[in-house]
């Protein structure tokens, strides 16, 4: 036999001279002992409560008796339990095992078929195709419409008199003239129409042989000669534009033959995609479930109380200092919440912008801590998994849901006063559609404080304002960044009019000719609480943003986000809370991931915060 000694802080030279004798008893002797000393008894029937006692003269060796039979029962009723838990799991990865390439052969179809057919939805497409059909024939009416109005103007041009009276004017003589939409062949009737009562006129006073009379016909012939040409050019392209709406439409009638087969088809493959997709949604719950389960497995029982020695102390008396500290407690309590109620007039949580204003909350941008810039900067394509780029990842997502990405559009992104991160928000949110495979452009429309350029590390010679008075074009102003989808359109220099040169027509040439080759146009606006010029172009966008910065903006300020939306009857204006906590991003709900199980125990995010010190809470309370 070997034993293990293991000394305490008595263990010193003296003990080690003295002589000690152990007793071993065997497993009947120890069997003995515990029943003769250890009791059971019933405290609370209805409640199934026990009390367990064991009687020794070492009191400390007898409290751990105690303890050491709740433990060794307690483990081994859990150990039973995570046991069935495993065997559990165990069968259930086997079975998503199976399922999963099951579900991915589905998926694999179904891509076939829409990378064959280019089409998911083929009601949706039926739709579609019958909608361009009925706008084909209309359009079409139009034009054949206006090809009888220029065989009728064809013919009235070869009489004499172009209009039966003198005295009206050439829209009452011919009254469909609006609808051709050609101002110089309606300038050039309008002259035939002067010229021929002029020659009336004079053909009452000189005989057709005069030198006047034979000038004046001269000049209606060669008038005449241009009309007839202008009018030649005008039915020939009429009838090529006929052409070309007979053949999309016999294409889109054959487009529509097919869709019924391949209605079929998709049904088809769709029935064993969606129930592999069921039951793998199914097991991942199971999965999960049983997971949880076994995080949380508890007995059967619960130790209400460990074992304790006999005897307790007189001082100090535990009623007392409870009921001093409740006291004190209560009265910091009530002074922490005055305090922190007459200095709380910032925006502070998402829950205060949901509940002060009609907007719909968009999505939380945390803190971005990681460097300190003293401007707006992209940072996305630096710190891809970093929890920034994934709460704007979220933000591109819940902006699908209003305008869907397969469309052109443009948003626009502005604030209440400056300092609230609408650049920065403007930046990156461009970087993370770009990254998604969207074509974007950002323009810098705060002519009066630029900081676009800044965020990209660029000039701001040339740029909007400069296009808008047509001094550049915009190829020409055009700046590229890292992201190869990314570009951007400086302010430009600042001109001493914004307003005038947003309003001017110019702005919505350039807006069509960035559609040409962008998906998203991305417009940084003046602060609206500032100047109107971000009104303005709120009311040209598809999705106007409007920034909150957390402990920064005042809930005054969410007043404003809701005159606005009254005054401009701005529906679809969305609210984006920046700069907010960890603790106020968390728990919110936006950004659902799936893990299906991969990867327990690794971190998500690049950077880690160390955990705030007492010091630190507590002075985050009173701020």
């Amino acid at each position: 036999m070997e034993l293990l000694f293991i000394g305490t802080s008595f263990l010193n030279a003296e003990a080690l001279d003295k002589k000690y004798h152990f007793v071993i008893n065997d497993e009947g002797t120890l069997n003995a002992y515990l029943s003769s000393n250890l009791s059971v008894d019933i405290i609370n029937a209805d409640a199934n409560t026990i009390q367990i006692a064991f009687t020794d003269f070492n009191p400390a060796k007898a409290q751990d008796i105690v303890n050491k039979i709740d433990t060794v029962y307690l483990q081994e009723k859990l150990t039973q339990k995570q046991q069935a838990t495993a065997q559990t799991l165990q069968f259930l990865e086997k079975t998503l095992s199976e399922n999963r390439k099951q579900l991915q052969l589905a998926e694999e179809n179904l891509q076939s078929f829409v990378r064959d057919n280019k089409t998911y939805d083929v009601k949706a497409d039926v739709a579609a195709i019958t909608e361009k059909l009925a706008a084909q024939a209309e359009e079409q009416q139009k034009l054949a419409e206006k090809a009888r109005l220029l065989s009728n103007v064809a013919r009235l041009v070869e009489q004499d008199r172009l209009i039966a009276s003198d005295e009206a004017t050439l829209e009452e003589g011919i009254p469909g003239i609006a609808l051709l939409d050609d101002s110089p062949l309606t300038q050039q009737l309008s002259e035939l129409n002067d010229l021929q009562r002029n020659l009336r006129r004079i053909l009452r006073s000189y005989t057709p042989a005069t030198e006047a009379v034979q000038q004046q016909q001269s000049t209606i012939a060669f008038l005449k000669g241009s009309i007839r040409r202008q009018l030649q050019q005008n039915r020939q392209l009429l009838q090529n534009q006929l052409g070309q709406m007979s053949q999309l439409q016999a294409q889109f009638n054959s487009e529509l033959q097919a869709l019924p087969q391949k209605e079929t088809e998709l049904a088809r493959l769709k029935r064993p995609f969606e129930l592999y997709e069921k039951t793998y949604l199914m097991l991942m719950d199971k999965i999960v479930e049983f997971n949880m389960a076994k995080a949380g497995t508890t007995a059967d029982f619960q130790i209400l109380s460990p074992a304790s020695r006999p005897g307790a102390p007189i001082s100090p008396v535990r009623v007392m200092v409870y009921a001093v500290g409740l006291a004190a407690g209560i009265i910091l309590g009530l002074l922490l919440v005055a305090v922190r109620f007459f200095m709380h007039n910032t925006v502070t949580s998402v829950r205060e912008l949901e509940q002060s204003t009609a907007a719909s909350v968009l999505g939380v941008i945390p803190t971005y801590d990681k460097e300190k810039m003293s401007v707006s900067k992209l940072v996305v394509d630096k710190n891809p998994k970093s929890a920034i780029s994934e709460s704007i990842r979220s933000i591109r997502t819940n902006l699908d849901f209003i305008s869907s990405s397969k469309k052109k559009r443009l948003i626009s992104v502005t604030s209440t006063i400056s300092g609230e991160g609408k650049t920065f928000v403007t930046v990156n949110l461009g970087g993370i559609i770009a990254l998604s495979g969207q074509r974007v452009v950002i323009l810098d429309l705060d002519m009066r404080k630029p900081k676009v350029n800044l965020a990209f590390g660029t000039e701001n010679v040339k740029g909007v304002s400069t296009i808008l008075i047509e001094k550049h074009t915009v190829l020409e102003c055009l700046q590229h960044t890292s992201i190869p989808t990314l570009d951007f359109i400086s302010a430009g220099p600042t001109p001493p009019n914004p307003s005038e040169l947003i309003l001017n027509p110019k702005f919505d040439e350039m807006l069509e000719e960035l559609y040409q080759h962008y998906d998203v146009i991305l417009i940084d606006t003046p602060p609206v609480g500032l100047v109107t010029d971000g009104i303005l172009i709120m009311r040209k966008a598809d999705i106007p943003l409007y920034i909150v910065r957390a402990n920064y903006s005042k809930k005054t300020f969410l007043k404003n986000i809701n005159k606005i939306m009254r005054a401009n009857n701005f529906t679809r204006l969305c609210a984006i809370l920046n700069d907010a906590n960890a603790s106020g991003v968390s728990g919110y709900g936006y950004g659902y991931g799936y893990g299906y199980g991969y990867g327990y125990g690794q971190g998500y995010y690049e950077e880690t915060k160390p955990a705030d010190g007492t010091f630190a809470r507590l002075r985050k309370r009173f701020t």
